[in-house]
């Protein structure tokens, strides 16, 4: 089957109905748990989240998704914030759920963040791969954006594109499809992995860590009532961003300047990647990486 029919088929599945949400956190999202310590500010277009010795917090959005182009700007924890994690990712639910994943590894004053990504496809990740940023993620906010759509899920960062997973189902790899999923948020306590494989602990005396959100977007197909809804091309009084007013990003991949911009980030500033650890994977890399 063609890439093109496969597109027109999920195309098919969507009621083309408009849809555009553009960054009000009291409309989009719920906060999930931290006891006080997640707070919508600025009549819904500021969140912060904070983590202390006792607990971090979290939000979720209302809305699940099946495909769309993500939007958010953060501004991560500043100065020494080894051993925290700041995750950004969608995630559907159950054993056997898909998920796409940002996460930001803290870090020591002066060293570099590591930010980590991963895929989980039928409730199968193990396909990290991660990067230091060529710029502070704690001086300004940037922008992190996911597109997914039925042949690629594009990482990228400041609409510079860090990662391309392919839907490779041809050679029998799954590729999230089929499942919604909601856009969650948490800033947690993970001394024992996430700063130099745990070797440095978090700094209680830095608490409370701080990390804030704003600017979220989401051009994406909604999940309601057993169906999908995707944004219809037709321009409409609700959308606020010439960029809701068609679907393009359904059929979207890399045209070549965003491939050199990716070999570019990749060169530079990967620091690990899956499909080059065969030490990790003796028996072969996974089939996707070839």
């Amino acid at each position: 089957m063609s890439t093109n029919t496969i597109l027109l088929a999920s195309l098919l599945l969507c009621s083309l109905l408009s849809f555009a949400s553009a960054g009000n956190f009291n409309q989009d999202f719920d906060i999930t748990w931290g006891d006080g310590r997640a707070k919508i500010l600025n009549n819904g277009q500021l969140l912060t989240l904070s983590l202390d010795k006792v607990s971090g917090s979290g939000f979720q959005s209302k809305n699940q998704y099946l495909f769309g182009k993500i939007d958010m700007q953060l501004k991560l924890v500043p100065g020494n914030s080894a051993g925290t994690v700041t995750a950004y990712y969608l995630s559907s639910q159950g054993p056997t759920h898909d998920e796409i994943d940002f996460e930001f590894l803290g870090n020591l004053s002066g060293d570099p963040y590591t930010l980590h990504t991963n895929v989980f496809s039928q409730g199968k990740g193990n396909r990290e791969q991660q990067f230091h940023l060529w710029f502070d993620p704690t001086k300004n906010f940037h922008t992190y954006s996911i597109l997914w759509n039925p042949q690629h899920i594009i990482f990228s960062v400041d609409g510079i594109p860090i990662r391309d997973f392919k839907n490779k189902e041809s050679v029998g790899v799954a590729f999230p499809k089929n499942q919604p999923m909601r856009l969650y948020s948490s800033l947690w306590d993970a001394e024992d992995w996430a700063t130099r494989g745990g070797l440095i602990k978090t700094d209680w005396t830095k608490a409370p860590f701080r990390a804030w959100y704003r600017n979220f977007n989401a051009n994406a197909c909604v999940w309601s009532s057993g169906r999908s809804r995707c944004p219809s091309t037709a321009k409409t009084s609700s959308s606020s961003s010439p960029s809701f007013n068609n679907n393009a990003w359904l059929y979207q991949e890399l045209d070549s300047n965003s491939q050199r911009r990716l070999r570019w980030v990749q060169r530079n500033y990967m620091i690990y990647n899956y499909c080059s650890d065969f030490k990790r994977f003796p028996q072969g890399l996974p089939r996707e990486c070839h």
